[in-house]
């Protein structure tokens, strides 16, 4: 069932939309480097079901060479093998935002971050999962 296109926000606020796309672009020479930020997005996009924005994120993925396993685990990542230290503490995260009304944001999911992320790579994190956050809702909200 193909739901119809509400607005085509994209034209319609050129200038907020390449606000975006300009943060998009600074993200991509973050340190972070794009498979993890890819990672986030991703799982972000499976918390938000952004249909459209799954697919782009998990084709990116694949393309990058990120195995299907590890793919096909991310929903269950907490209890996956697949998964490092570093991104298991930036799926938190990425989780904990996503869910800020419910969490608040927590030193627990946090602290973690201090461990394998500087303090650049944990702001282009926060930007990432923002921007993210951002285009998903207006990618569901708007039916695109």
């Amino acid at each position: 069932m193909s739901m119809p296109k509400r607005l085509p926000y994209h034209t319609l606020s050129p200038a907020a939309y390449q606000g975006f796309g300009a943060t998009k672009k600074a993200l991509e020479s973050s340190p972070l480097g794009k498979p993890l930020i890819e990672l986030a997005w991703l799982r972000m996009s499976q918390i938000n079901g952004c249909a459209f924005c799954l697919e782009m994120h998990a084709k990116a993925l694949r393309a990058g060479g990120m195995a299907e396993a590890k793919l096909d685990s991310l929903a269950g990542w907490r209890v996956s093998d697949h998964f490092s230290e570093r991104e298991r503490a930036a799926l938190a995260w990425t989780e904990s935002l996503t869910h800020i009304d419910k969490t608040h944001a927590p030193d627990e999911d946090y602290e973690p971050l201090k461990a394998h992320f500087s303090d650049v790579e944990i702001s282009d994190l926060c930007f990432a999962i923002a921007l993210m956050s951002g285009f998903n809702r207006l990618a569901i909200g708007m039916r695109q």
